[in-house]
């Protein structure tokens, strides 16, 4: 996408980035920031688009999902209203990156100590997200003995992070 076209697609698709930017932020000012910084990285990248595989307006709304996205988990890393100073500010475990690190390695932990045909499940149901239905069909087995395993597995987990010292 030559550096014309970018400038045509701004003009083109825009208003229609910026609206689905300011229904997902919620905020126009950062809606507006990330329809720029949307055609900033489609300008940088304009080499890499590829009209054979998607059109200009799908390729611009993938790139203003991954800012968003982006702006969000920056958005995580320091929740607005917790001043640095304010001791009354309640810090909760996710503000601290030692209590991430250990809470990770207790899920690893968890998910070791679990049987193989558990973990199998937790981790491809509750971690990856696949549907029941598609693992059933993979393992060859029914969805009520995905669902059981799922169940079981968490309930097996939940009984692991306790013996490992996670207090919920």
């Amino acid at each position: 996408m030559p550096g014309e076209q970018v400038r045509e697609a701004y003009r083109a698709h825009s208003g229609e980035l910026f609206g689905f930017a300011c229904r997902s932020l919620g905020d126009p000012a950062q809606a507006e920031e990330a329809v720029q910084e949307c055609f900033l990285k489609a300008w940088r990248a304009r080499e890499s688009y590829d009209s054979r595989l998607g059109s200009e307006r799908t390729w611009l709304f993938a790139i203003l999902r991954n800012v968003i996205n982006d702006m969000g988990r920056a958005a995580d890393r320091r929740p607005a209203g917790k001043p640095l100073d304010d001791e009354s500010a309640e810090i909760t475990a996710e503000d601290r990156p030692f209590e991430r690190a250990l809470l990770s390695w207790q899920v690893e932990e968890a998910l070791r100590r679990i049987g193989e045909r558990h973990r199998q499940i937790v981790v491809e149901a509750c971690i990856i997200g696949r549907p029941y239905a598609e693992l059933a069909a993979a393992l060859g087995v029914p969805e009520g003995t995905i669902k059981s395993r799922v169940y079981y597995g968490l309930r097996a987990m939940r009984d692991a992070m306790e013996e490992l010292g996670y207090e919920s």
